[in-house]
């Protein structure tokens, strides 16, 4: 069955590739700002690339936060992609300033501490059992990271009842690569840009719808 996808279009670009790959993982894919379009949308991925703080008034220039947020609380899925992932958080820190998230998950995206930022290039990660994102991936699988922050804690208490599923990576520390939490999925690398891999996780996504 094909899957009517929105790709929210808040002005942060790299839009196209996303849509190609979604289109090749079988969804019918509308790039659009419409905020009746993308509550309507059976799923609806807001990309990012860039500045937290850019992405955020991007965001809210088109009602993104209140689309995600109204999208939630109906049970309706959402994917975030890089700092479409990052926005998901409380708060993002850059230059010594703090930038205010959707607030869907708690946590602060900070600059990596690495030897290297950004982190660019080819990276595996850690995906916990269960994971719906990374089923039929195997061990070692490498995916397309391109950022120099990241989520380095994971804030939400591991005991809260159905806690959301963690992927990490590593790039000089560890930090979050992905989350899974009921209709909420995002992930800090671009599955669009990370070949068979990233086919077969937008593959999986599309078929939580």
């Amino acid at each position: 069955m094909t899957r009517d996808v929105v790709i929210l279009d808040y002005g942060s670009g790299n839009l196209r590739s996303a849509q190609r790959a979604l289109e090749r993982a079988g969804a019918a894919v509308t790039v659009t700002p419409d905020f009746d379009a993308a509550m309507n949308a059976e799923g609806l991925v807001v990309p990012g690339v860039g500045a937290f703080a850019a992405c955020m008034a991007g965001l809210k220039s088109v009602r993104g936060d209140q689309i995600i947020g109204r999208r939630l609380a109906g049970g309706r899925p959402v994917l975030g992609i890089c700092v479409g992932m990052q926005v998901l958080f409380a708060k993002g820190v850059e230059h010594g300033v703090s930038i205010e998230g959707c607030g869907e998950w708690p946590g602060t995206v900070e600059r990596l501490n690495a030897p290297v930022v950004p982190h660019m290039g080819w990276n595996t990660v850690e995906p916990p059992e269960g994971s719906a994102l990374f089923a039929g991936l195997d061990a070692g699988t490498r995916f397309y990271f391109v950022h120099s922050y990241a989520v380095r804690r994971w804030e939400l208490d591991p005991g809260a009842f159905h806690p959301p599923l963690v992927t990490w990576t590593t790039h000089g520390e560890p930090f979050v690569a992905a989350a899974e939490n009921g209709p909420l999925m995002a992930t800090q690398f671009h599955p669009e840009k990370s070949g068979d891999a990233g086919a077969v996780l937008l593959k999986n996504w599309l078929e939580t719808l």
